[in-house]
């Protein structure tokens, strides 16, 4: 129940620190960002030591748990990279949502929300290292309250943000990466 509650607030927090970014602008909700990745790290911590505890004294565990927890952590590289190291972090995360332009380079330039698909990657792998169904259904909403979370910004929040995303929208996929260029 409490990873319930940790994840779903998690991405609450998402929701209402964009929308104070460009709308309201109250710098007491600007650390609401880094609250909600402060639960969704608890949530990963904690599904890693359920994943641990489960698998104790079951014969072949072993390899299967270090399969899903080693592919979950490339993904997790992956999202990290994707969010806060292909991205122009000052702009990004530290400066008020103020219509400066859209980056277009690296992964970027394939899709809109590359980071879709780096945390499906972890948060499925997660809950497949657990072995419980329960926990694959959780990182699956998980990881939908993503997608809907980078629908909304795509189509509310990033709008007004940057002053190029209307075009860029037209330039860029939302979610399949476009691989060659003038596509």
């Amino acid at each position: 129940m409490l990873d319930w509650m940790l994840g779903l607030g998690a991405f609450a927090m998402f929701f209402i620190y964009d929308w104070n970014r460009v709308f309201v602008k109250k710098s007491w909700m600007n650390p609401l960002f880094a609250a909600g990745n402060m639960c969704l790290a608890v949530v990963v911590v904690r599904l890693v030591l359920e994943a641990f505890s489960l698998s104790l004294g079951k014969p072949g565990a072993g390899l299967s748990l270090a399969f899903w927890l080693c592919l979950s952590a490339v993904c997790l590289a992956g999202l990290i990279y994707t969010l806060y190291f292909a991205l122009p972090f000052d702009s990004t995360y530290c400066r008020e949502a103020d219509q400066h332009k859209a980056c277009r380079s690296g992964i970027y330039g394939w899709c809109r929300h590359p980071g879709i698909w780096w945390f499906f990657g972890c948060f499925s792998c997660l809950g497949m290292s657990t072995g419980t169904g329960e926990r694959v259904v959780f990182c699956l909403v998980l990881s939908l309250l993503n997608l809907l979370y980078a629908w909304y910004q795509d189509r509310y929040i990033f709008v007004r943000e940057f002053s190029d995303y209307e075009d860029y929208r037209r330039s860029v996929p939302f979610l399949l990466p476009k691989m060659k260029k003038g596509r």
